[in-house]
């Protein structure tokens, strides 16, 4: 079978997950990398066995040897290279949030035709706890889903230290999206109701202007209640970068996971104490493993063989909404019904 030309958008952390797995698929011929850094375009290139690399994305578009294209840019970079991309006739992997407003949501939707792909990249859907508790829900072992508390956080490095663009994000986008994804698939259900609260002090002493926090209720059209927390701010003295627990509350019974400090492995050296990962994408005799590889091989998948993913656009421009209903309940300080 004649392999697909791939293209990459985005070469930063999440973004060079993208290039182990294209490099490394037996359906892609990767063709080409840009970013905005040309050494780090270049770099990356290398490493993967790249030939060509750019930083106008509008030229790798613009190729007709590429037939998809993975889009890691910043989350509040998304809107223009997608609808670029989708308007070329490219297939689109997107990371999430699909964008951080409705309406460049309803652009990237408005761009894509019958013949194209798109699917935006939450990758928690390819999680094993969360697909076992998914399972189970499905099989009725918990009886009706009632209640659900979920929160990942993220200590304070990521916004001071590792993204040099949090000022123009927020953790509601940054990791909030997914778990507001991981509530509409666990329930099987449309949020209707929205309150949260947020504060901003941490942060903005430290010069990153940017919320420290939201919580947020989520209510349900089905009867369904979801709590949801979000920070930035935890200490770098933890043993993992994130702090992510759920537990789901059914009729009939209740899944609790740890998905961070699943003390699966525990490491402990001279100076600190770690909790390595063995979920996300884990490297095992030289092959990247783990859910996050699995969500882009999926994507890959759904280019070959013609398939719908899993995570739509359609799935995408929910989410947004309800995080914008988050923020907007937020500042107003009362519910916000969408």
């Amino acid at each position: 079978m004649k392999k697909i030309g791939f293209g990459l958008i985005g070469t930063g952390l999440w973004g060079e997950m993208h290039a182990k797995v294209y490099s490394s698929s037996s359906d892609v011929e990767f063709k080409a990398i840009c970013d905005l850094r040309e050494d780090r375009a270049k770099e990356i290139a290398e490493k993967y066995g790249v030939k060509d690399c750019y930083t106008d994305y509008k030229k790798l578009l613009d190729r007709d040897d590429i037939s998809a294209v993975s889009i890691a840019t910043p989350d509040f970079a998304h809107t223009d290279i997608a609808v670029y991309a989708l308007n070329a006739g490219k297939h689109v992997l997107i990371e999430k949030p699909l964008a951080t407003s409705v309406e460049d949501c309803k652009k990237i939707l408005s761009a894509k035709s019958e013949n194209t792909k798109l699917m935006v990249d939450f990758h928690n859907r390819w999680n094993p706890p969360f697909v076992v508790a998914k399972t189970a829900i499905e099989n009725g072992e918990i009886g009706k889903p009632m209640m659900m508390s979920i929160r990942l956080n993220d200590t304070i490095f990521v916004p001071t230290n590792m993204l040099s663009w949090a000022s123009k994000s927020e953790v509601v986008w940054f990791v909030g999206s997914h778990v507001v994804d991981l509530t509409r698939w666990l329930f099987n259900d449309e949020v209707h109701k929205v309150y949260a609260v947020s504060r901003s002090e941490v942060l903005k002493a430290k010069g990153v202007d940017t919320p420290d926090f939201y919580q947020a209720i989520l209510e349900f059209k089905n009867g369904g209640v979801a709590t949801v927390e979000n920070c930035w701010i935890l200490p770098d003295s933890l043993p993992t970068v994130i702090d992510f627990k759920c537990e789901i509350i059914g009729s009939d019974g209740a899944v609790y996971m740890d998905v961070s400090s699943h003390r699966t492995i525990q490491k402990y050296t001279s100076d600190k104490a770690s909790y390595p990962d063995v979920f996300v994408y884990p490297t095992i005799h030289g092959k990247q493993m783990g859910f996050a590889v699995e969500s882009i091989k999926h994507f890959i998948d759904c280019v070959v063989n013609d398939k719908t993913p899993m995570v739509t656009g359609e799935d995408g421009l929910i989410t947004t909404k309800i995080i914008s209903a988050i923020r907007e309940s937020s500042k107003k300080g009362e519910p916000v019904t969408l």
